[in-house]
């Protein structure tokens, strides 16, 4: 599964902490209306992390970001 956007990106100095807890990276104020709580990647990493699986994230300022993550098949029986 890929999730792209051609947003703002997330900068290289953000990037190891946006799976944090409570995390908002500098540059993700003020873009919308409503304001995040910093839980979103943090549930999705947790809950992918539950399944045995991974999450991968690339980012480029001025050109968006790519989150991309694989889910094992099911063992029947």
């Amino acid at each position: 599964m890929e999730i792209i956007d051609h947003g703002v990106g997330i900068g290289e100095q953000d990037l190891p902490s946006i799976f944090d807890r409570f995390y908002q990276a500098a540059n993700s104020s003020g873009q919308t209306s409503d304001q995040g709580s910093g839980l979103g990647l943090a549930i999705v990493q947790r809950i992918l992390q539950l399944h045995h699986a991974a999450i991968q994230v690339d980012s480029e300022l001025g050109r968006g970001t790519r989150f991309s993550f694989g889910l094992p098949v099911a063992k029947l029986g």
